[in-house]
């Protein structure tokens, strides 16, 4: 029986036992004193870059609180969004106007992907659901092994990569929704609660999976290429022992990055799936890389620089730790994330300095913002979806139709650790 381990934030302090299987029981949460690290308290920053919002919109109920995989999609000069309620919703790029919107019932959890043609969603009750592009009608729906806490992905030659929660990898026809093929990896007892998108490569698909193995598979016929385990699990406890990959692969040339849990930042040969070097850091909300370096939300919400050619660490952001940080965001020599309170902060991308932030909403922000078209599109749980563009120099005024914004106190620059690297 395989236990997803929900977990709000990096933190161990107070953790949620979901069930993922019927018999499994009711598991009561661990802990409930004080919480041992709380979020870092905001200082001040002087603020060194214009955020201006372009618009903010909410035109969905959002995730509800729930740790789900629901990030913006953008296509065509669209915006497309769904919430856990069942709402998908377009929107105009520029301006956040509604073009359409669908009340489907259906209780989405990760997605959407775009193509040409469909958008496609998963569901917490293991659906698979493609939906028209250009007035959002239901196409398809086929049933998958479990619950769907990743982006499915699209291929160039019509077939629908999925990862459900139990580590099993779907192929799907995208034109009928016909299962193609599937494979399934034995998770362990105790997992995150979450799972490493599908990265597409030609005719291979890449996916991390829970126990700390990176896999990468025929697109084709459904074969597995090679396997690798980045992050052997070690530890006398379950707990211990959680080495899951759920931050997303990414593609440089021919390397892949990737990041473990209570484990390592590693880079693979993506022909050969050996591990060309692999450096102590624990992570699982995700990375960011370019030919600049890696950029990494570690499992203490500290951000950190990395080398692509060693692992050898640049530089490390601190003042944000526990404050729940997505995902990094490379917004030309910015690093953006967002946070539990509905910040977004902006970091140097050269050494990390704090050089801005903007409150978006209450709410927390779970999902990497996306950058499209030199934008920054950031969505927040309560549903709130806004459009930033960034820039040098101080902030503008955002435009009338936004939302009425609390602006985080001006504090000065908070200086990063550039000694300190992964090990």
């Amino acid at each position: 029986m395989g236990i997803k381990l929900g977990m709000p934030s990096a933190r161990l302090g107070v953790l949620l036992l979901t069930t993922l299987l019927t018999g499994c029981g009711s598991i009561p949460w661990f802990g409930k004193g004080k919480d041992p690290t709380p979020p870092s308290k905001l200082t001040e920053v002087v603020q060194q870059v214009s955020m201006t919002r372009l618009w903010s919109e909410k035109p969905t109920r959002g995730t509800e609180g729930r740790r789900l995989y629901l990030v913006p999609a953008v296509s065509g000069g669209k915006v497309f969004i769904a919430d856990a309620r069942g709402r998908l919703v377009a929107l105009a790029a520029d301006s956040g106007r509604e073009i359409w919107r669908r009340d489907t019932g259906h209780s989405f959890s990760g997605g959407p992907d775009v193509s040409s043609d469909k958008l496609v969603l998963g569901t917490t009750q293991g659906d698979l659901i493609a939906f028209a592009l250009q007035d959002g009608n239901e196409l398809w729906r086929t049933k998958l092994a479990s619950e769907v806490l990743s982006i499915p992905r699209q291929t160039d030659d019509g077939k629908v990569i999925v990862h459900t929660l139990d580590d099993t990898i779907h192929a799907i026809e995208a034109a009928t929704g016909k299962e193609l093929w599937r494979i399934s990896y034995p998770a362990p007892v105790l997992t995150l609660r979450g799972s490493s998108t599908p990265l597409i490569i030609q005719d291979a698909t890449v996916v991390g999976l829970a126990g700390g193995k990176l896999v990468k598979i025929d697109t084709q016929e459904g074969i597995p290429l090679w396997e690798v385990v980045v992050t052997r699990p070690s530890g006398r406890s379950e707990l211990a022992r959680i080495a899951d990959i759920d931050a997303d692969p990414i593609l440089i040339g021919n390397q892949l990055y990737v990041g473990s849990y209570n484990g390592d930042l590693a880079a693979v040969d993506v022909t050969t799936g050996e591990v060309i070097w692999r450096r102590e850091l624990s992570a699982h909300a995700g990375l960011a890389a370019d030919d600049s370096g890696l950029f990494v939300t570690d499992s203490q919400d500290q951000v950190w620089s990395a080398s692509v050619t060693g692992g050898a660490g640049r530089w490390k952001q601190e003042a944000l730790r526990y404050r729940q940080l997505t995902a990094p965001s490379i917004v030309g020599g910015l690093i953006a994330v967002g946070d539990l309170e509905g910040y977004v902060h902006v970091l140097d991308k050269s050494d990390g300095r704090l050089l801005g932030r903007t409150r978006i909403t209450k709410a927390g922000i779970t999902a990497r913002p996306v950058v499209e078209g030199g934008r920054l599109y950031v969505y927040a749980q309560d549903g709130t979806l806004s459009a930033l563009t960034l820039g040098a120099g101080a902030p503008s005024t955002p435009k009338p139709n936004t939302q009425e914004t609390a602006e985080a106190p001006k504090e000065p620059a908070a200086t990063p650790t550039p000694t300190q690297a992964p090990r």
